[in-house]
């Protein structure tokens, strides 16, 4: 018994004070303008009251508060709050005993909502009132889900939209799907190892339970806590361990021309620039170089050059150097001057060499 009431007693969820400040001022801002906005709309023809229906209150909770939730999502805010207060117009119309009508329309408008992919939980408490309001002396009509409940709706979300731009959270919540670097049908590389998609889906569905978190966040999620598991269990190499450190490099005055003649001598297809004092320009490639002509190295560098540290760990750049967008990392000391240059192939190496070490040590444990 008392297992159970400190289950019941045991704490929700804990926000750090900084975002719940932000959190409450946006919804309190939120609000402010939906009402305000919505009695210009309609010309104050309508009192406060009515414009602010209680249960866009729980909605701002959503959209200022969990702005990444599939619950909190635009479809879910307009959608499911307007199709409740239609359920519960029609509920209370149809149904003369109020307490029943309330309990059809709440049943009926998640039903509706779970159907049309718009499931909102405020949206339970617009059917209710709604359908309350049908013996009140001044029921509601078929308005009223379109002003103010689908007005007040619309503009909460786009007030949310502002607030997150301007405050650096953007909603609604933009979900990418990574796709591979040469736009074929194989996922990333980093993504085709470890668990899938089809295994995460599949452990959804066996739990049973709707979980209020999209499947492509819980994705992303599981992938960083696999790397930062990665780097617990495993010694952090320095990149400076690994890298090449007889680097062959072009300075940025020399001309194209010889500047190839020097990549095709040591037959290398790309080439880090430095300037007088050694400090890293960029990246140099062949397609470039061939097309400069007389130019100077310097006015051909590629902007996309990824520069990383003596002392950050090789883990730090799997991602990076697995993804396809870059094939090695230059790395420079704390004035940027050039140290060495770690290519795709170091890091397949280290990590060869890292499962191999794993397995003798795994068999004489044995």
């Amino acid at each position: 018994m008392f297992s159970s009431l400190k289950n019941l007693l045991a704490a929700g969820l804990s926000v750090p004070r900084g975002q719940a400040v932000r959190y409450s001022l946006g919804a309190a801002l939120g609000i402010a303008v939906s009402g305000v906005l919505a009695r210009i709309l309609v010309e104050g023809q309508i009192s406060f009251s009515p414009l602010l229906a209680a249960p866009i209150g729980a909605s701002a909770v959503l959209v200022f508060a969990l702005p990444a939730s599939p619950l909190a999502q635009p479809r879910a805010v307009i959608g499911g709050n307007m199709l409740s207060a239609f359920v519960g117009v029609v509920c209370g119309i149809l149904i003369p005993d109020p307490l029943l009508a309330a309990a059809v329309a709440v049943g009926v408008a998640i039903f509706v909502m779970s159907l049309l992919g718009c499931l909102h939980p405020p949206g339970g408490a617009i059917a209710l009132s709604t359908a309350l309001a049908a013996s009140s002396p001044t029921p509601l009509g078929f308005d009223y889900p379109f002003v103010p409940v689908g007005l007040c709706s619309v503009l909460l979300v786009v007030a949310a939209s502002l607030y997150g731009r301007a405050t650096g959270h953007a909603y609604p919540r933009r979900v990418t799907q990574a796709l591979s670097p040469h736009r074929t049908s194989d996922r990333p590389p980093g993504e085709r190892f470890g668990f899938t998609r089809t295994d995460l889906d599949q452990v959804m569905a066996q739990y049973g339970e709707l979980l209020d978190v999209n499947h492509d966040d819980l994705d992303a999620l599981f992938r960083k806590v696999e790397l930062q598991a990665h780097r617990r269990l495993h010694a952090a190499i320095p990149c400076a361990d690994i890298m090449s450190r007889d680097v062959i490099s072009l300075f940025a005055g020399e001309s194209a021309e010889i500047a190839l003649a020097r990549l095709r001598a040591h037959d290398l297809r790309t080439a880090p620039v430095v300037d007088v004092r050694g400090r890293v320009l960029g990246l140099v490639r062949r397609a470039e170089l061939l097309a400069g002509g007389v130019r100077p190295v310097g006015q051909l560098v590629a902007p996309e050059t990824y520069v990383v540290g003596l002392h950050t760990p090789i883990e730090a750049i799997l991602p990076v150097l697995s993804s396809g967008a870059v094939h090695e990392a230059l790395v420079v000391d704390e004035d940027r001057v050039l140290k060495g240059i770690i290519t795709q192939t170091d890091l397949l190496a280290v990590l060869y060499r890292a499962h191999v070490v794993e397995a003798v040590v795994s068999a004489k444990a044995a």
